[in-house]
């Protein structure tokens, strides 16, 4: 593979991209997305051509981020590839109607349940640090759901394959993204940074266009006393030396007990020179900063921190290279853990105990896009009771299964994605009753004049409940329930079955 095999950017015009918002509003329209074989043949179609140009994604990244094929393959061309696969098998069964649960006696007879219904058009804005896979992947699910779809990604992948009329990729800057935005979207998905989608939940307003924010946060690394150091040295680097830590999931920073600080630091030497015995410039499997203003934010983090470090430091602007830097830190306020690096840097701050490092981490964000506890079940069932985040993985670093649901809270975010999430987001949930012409006997107890009507009303509708005004649950209430049909006497339980026998 060379770089002539990587085709140009073109810009997309602003006038084109009118009208493929146009085009896509009519196809939706015409409801040729509605149909689940469609949708699935355009799944299929897109699997090869992302497995077709697997040479040129691992190509552009190693030019955009010098990121090693392991890391592209796995975490880009592979996953998209596995996604797709995943949600074919799967959609015809997420596709069907559900059944309403927890529905009254009274309603049973109207068949209730729940239709999938897509959104309409649209719009998924990616992010560059994982730009096929931030993108394609929300992608898939909005294909899976029945929408059309614009998106940011290479044109020369996706329309090729896909039906022009339902799917169309944009190409530009800051300038197209604009105009895609003063566009009506039935969804926006976005995936960056909190400022950026500021932007973009405010140009969604006037529409009332639903948003989706996939922000990045500062997340914490919270290890106990209890905590395996060699573990714990393993697991970080590798969540920030992966992408040179250019990954919104990983640990922004470590608060670590006292106790077990000199072994943790060791091992994170130890480790350091496992992953990279020539150090990690000269490394193959080490990636390189996106560009010269990242660079240059990230040597101003380690320029203006106070602390000490403790392993790497080294950098080369030329090459956009910072080598993973361990540093010891005295405060939360240091400028290494109070703005998110996006980078290869892991400030450390000692603390006394659980609850001190509790109380930091949820001073700084108290709603990051992860949390990392490490120690013992006790440890992280505890920290785990006393934090917010959007996931969390226990005795790791930046782990998410692909088919989980993932996405952030408050500060990290808005709504969730990633295998039947993908699809679920990308849905209406509308639920539809039925009422058959022979239950008007009983539907009619709704219609004026009311005279007499509300007494059997209440016999055949109120729940009775089955606690207390203290708030204490009544023994054996569960069984009065079930007795009297949820009524609570054995009068309304006769009313009750009454209604239902009239629909046999």
């Amino acid at each position: 593979m060379v770089a002539s095999d990587i085709p140009p950017l073109q810009f997309t015009s602003i006038e084109d991209i009118q009208e493929r918002a146009s085009r896509l509003r009519k196809s939706f329209l015409e409801h040729k997305t509605r149909d689940v074989e469609f949708r699935l043949k355009q799944l299929r179609k897109l699997y090869w051509a992302i497995k077709d140009h697997e040479e040129q994604i691992v190509e552009a990244l190693a030019q955009d981020l010098g990121r090693p094929r392991f890391e592209s393959e796995v975490s880009e061309s592979l996953w998209m590839e596995n996604d797709i696969v995943f949600v074919s098998r799967n959609l015809h069964k997420w596709v069907k109607d559900e059944k309403a649960e927890d529905i009254d006696f009274n309603y049973k007879l109207m068949n209730p349940k729940i239709r999938k219904d897509p959104l309409g058009c649209v719009l998924v804005i990616g992010a560059f640090n994982f730009p096929f896979q931030l993108t394609l992947g929300p992608v898939i699910g909005a294909i899976a759901a029945g929408n059309t779809v614009s998106a940011a990604v290479m044109q020369q992948i996706v329309e090729a394959s896909l039906d022009p009329s339902c799917y169309t990729m944009v190409q530009g800057g800051p300038t197209e993204v604009q105009a895609l935005l003063a566009e009506r979207w039935d969804k926006i998905f976005f995936t960056g940074g909190a400022n950026v989608g500021r932007i973009i939940a405010k140009a969604a307003a006037p529409h009332l266009t639903p948003v989706v924010l996939e922000l990045g946060g500062i997340n914490p690394a919270i290890i106990t006393r209890n905590a395996n150091p060699r573990l714990v040295a393993r697991r970080m680097l590798w969540g920030k030396t992966l992408n040179a830590g250019q990954i919104c999931t990983s640990q922004n920073y470590l608060l670590v007990d006292r106790a077990i600080l000199p072994a943790v630091v060791e091992e994170f030497k130890k480790a350091y020179k496992e992953f990279y015995p020539k150090g990690a410039k000269a490394s193959p499997d080490y990636s390189r900063i996106i560009n010269e203003g990242a660079f240059r934010k990230l040597k101003s983090m380690i320029d203006n921190s106070k602390g000490k470090i403790l392993m790497g430091g080294t950098m080369d602007e030329n090459e956009r290279f910072i080598e993973p830097t361990l540093v010891q830190v005295d405060s939360p306020d240091d400028s290494l853990i109070i703005q998110e690096s996006f980078g290869p840097l892991m400030p450390i701050l000692p603390v006394d105990n659980l609850e001190e490092a509790v109380n930091i981490a949820n001073s700084i964000q108290s709603t990051p896009l992860g949390v990392y506890p490490f120690g013992n079940k006790a440890d992280t069932d505890k920290i785990l009771s006393m934090t917010r985040s959007g996931g969390a993985a226990v005795n790791d670093a930046a782990l998410h299964i692909p088919t989980l649901p993932f996405g952030g809270v408050g500060e990290s975010g808005n709504g969730a994605y990633r295998g039947k999430a993908s699809f679920d987001v990308f849905v209406h949930r509308r639920p539809i009753t039925t009422s058959p012409g022979w239950l008007e006997a009983i539907l009619s107890i709704r219609y004026p004049p009311y005279a007499g009507k509300l007494s059997k009303f209440k016999v055949a509708s109120t729940m009775v409940p089955d606690f207390d005004r203290d708030g204490n649950q009544l023994r054996f209430g569960w069984l009065r329930t079930i007795l009297t049909l949820g009524g609570g006497t054995a009068k309304a339980g006769a009313g009750r079955a009454a209604v239902v026998a009239a629909g046999e």
